[in-house]
């Protein structure tokens, strides 16, 4: 049969982080999704790479199999894996890579490679409406802030990036500094809720181009908060809702000016955002008002589809296989990958 009338059903494997997701797409159209999470980590204040790579190890069997009841397909109806081959932990990749190569060995089907960013952009392919090419999107995580250029599905382009720490690492440290637990994003959009975001003025760094750099905001909350303490030593407890809401309007407003540049000097018209951090729901409230005053449409996934999950794996999947793009069963994981 030809790809346009037969069924396509593709099993996703995510597992760059600390998250074991896997979902069942038929056609484009999510029919499961299912995500572990590791509470483990919390303690730490940060994701242990080996105790996710185990984890990962013990979830994915489960995982994968309560995807394929809740999607109603059988493994003998799969048409192809997919799985994310990059960029992450690399113990945590090897573990995703490993199940879905040998899996998909096992019941002869193609194998598709996926970039975990790609994916991201990708999500919001998910639902209607879909963006429109050209489509820009400013992609939001804890490890990347990258503005990429869509001219379709399997064309895209990264036009600027992060210098050094990304917007989610700004966010996270912030949080650190704060006393706030991992992971702190969420805190600090919870706790600005109730705080003034014009109280305390934080720098916005000056990068030529389309390029973020996050780590001197870093830095002045940093020196700011020690100065603060220096007189009043209760400061934090005491003005937590206002640090949580500047320092959160600093992040967004670095965001949104590159972002808002990138789309007049290229003519867009459909715009979104994707990533952990595009959850954050001041994001998301400046990023529509933008749009709005700008005329252009706005596109945000659904909060499940913004955080890690195979349903996105498995969106990008779906257009690598009409488009003919397989991978080789030799293929390995790697933790950094360029753009492809």
């Amino acid at each position: 049969m030809s790809l346009a009338t037969s069924q396509i059903n593709i099993l996703a494997i995510e597992s760059s982080c600390d998250d074991t997701s896997a979902a069942v797409i038929s056609n484009g159209k999510v029919l499961s999704n299912l995500i572990a999470t590791q509470k483990v980590h919390e303690q730490y204040g940060g994701v242990v790479p080996e105790m996710a790579s185990r984890a990962h190890m013990q979830n994915i069997v489960p995982v994968v199999e309560v995807a394929l009841k809740q999607a109603g397909i059988s493994k003998e109806e799969l048409t192809a894996v997919a799985f994310t081959q990059s960029p992450g932990l690399i113990g945590s990749l090897l573990v995703g890579a490993c199940f879905a190569k040998s899996f998909a060995q096992a019941s002869d089907l193609p194998l598709l490679a996926v970039h975990h960013m790609q994916a991201h952009v990708l999500a919001h392919f998910i639902d209607e409406p879909h963006p429109g090419f050209p489509f820009l999107c400013l992609t939001v995580s804890g490890g990347h802030t990258q503005i990429v250029l869509c001219r379709s599905h399997l064309d895209m382009e990264v036009i600027g990036e992060t210098l050094d720490d990304a917007a989610g690492e700004a966010f996270d440290k912030t949080a650190k500094m704060l006393g706030l637990p991992y992971p702190g994003g969420p805190m600090i959009d919870k706790l600005a809720q109730q705080g003034d975001p014009l109280k305390y003025k934080f720098p916005i760094s000056e990068i030529k181009g389309y390029d973020f750099s996050f780590s001197g905001i870093k830095t002045a909350v940093l020196y700011f908060l020690q100065e603060q303490k220096k007189a009043n030593p209760n400061f934090i407890d005491e003005h937590i809702h206002d640090i949580c809401a500047s320092v959160q309007f600093t992040i967004i407003k670095t965001l949104l000016q590159k972002f808002a540049q990138a789309a007049k000097e290229y003519g867009v018209q459909h715009l979104g955002i994707a990533g952990g951090v595009s959850a954050n729901s001041a994001l998301r409230t400046a990023f529509s008002e933008m749009c709005d005053r700008n005329g252009w449409q706005a596109h945000i996934p659904q909060f499940q589809y913004c955080t890690d999950n195979a349903a996105m794996i498995g969106i990008t999947g779906y257009y690598k296989y009409l488009g003919g793009d397989f991978a080789d069963m030799s293929i390995s994981p790697t933790a950094k990958a360029g753009w492809q």
